[in-house]
């Protein structure tokens, strides 16, 4: 199956994580991550909650129920063994190492990251490419119509339980405009 490790800044944003997941468990790749995105994911996560006011008991609840969901949804997500290939990797900024590091020993065909410029092609070992989001969605939808529009239809169902309720329209209009504007338009129209 193909395989993309999913980058902390497309996993930071709650509509565009949602789609994301929910697109992989309906089977039209498989996700991979590593501790270190994890541990990335939840600090971001914490200081903007904590930017939102959001309480540290309301946090600490919120951020437990969502890696718990990662983890029962998606055990064979994270990638393990890949520490040893930080040294091997050159990248312009050497934070990016690990991501690259669990790409290759996750066997990923691809990073999903907003942060292309961090990844130039030719510094990725092949056959590894990287990708935007708003690409891999697009791609995504290009690929699996039904299963997209789906999946997102199933997002927009679980909306209103701890936010505002959305249609799946109303989601394409906001990834449109947070991050996703090329699929967010397709998706619109794939939703009509």
């Amino acid at each position: 199956m193909f395989s993309a490790l999913l980058d902390t800044c497309v996993l930071v944003p709650s509509r565009a994580r949602d789609v994301l997941l929910e697109i992989a468990s309906a089977g039209a790749y498989r996700p991979l991550w590593s501790s270190a995105i994890l541990t990335e994911l939840d600090r971001t996560l914490r200081l903007l909650l904590a930017r939102r006011g959001v309480s540290p008991e309301e946090v600490d609840a919120y951020l437990t129920r969502l890696f718990r969901q990662m983890e029962v949804t998606f055990p064979d997500a994270p990638v393990v063994g890949w520490e040893a290939l930080i040294e091997t990797i050159q990248l312009p900024d050497p934070n990016d190492r690990h991501r690259v590091a669990a790409a290759r020993a996750g066997h990923a065909d691809l990073i999903v990251t907003d942060n292309l410029a961090d990844f130039p092609p030719a510094a990725l070992p092949a056959p590894l490419a990287r990708q935007s989001l708003d690409d891999f969605l697009l791609d995504s939808l290009d690929l699996h119509p039904g299963l997209v529009t789906a999946a997102v239809r199933a997002v927009a169902k679980r909306t209103g339980q701890s936010g505002p309720a959305m249609s799946a329209q109303d989601i394409a209009v906001y990834l449109q405009s947070h991050g996703a504007p090329a699929f967010g338009k397709c998706l619109f129209t794939a939703l009509a």
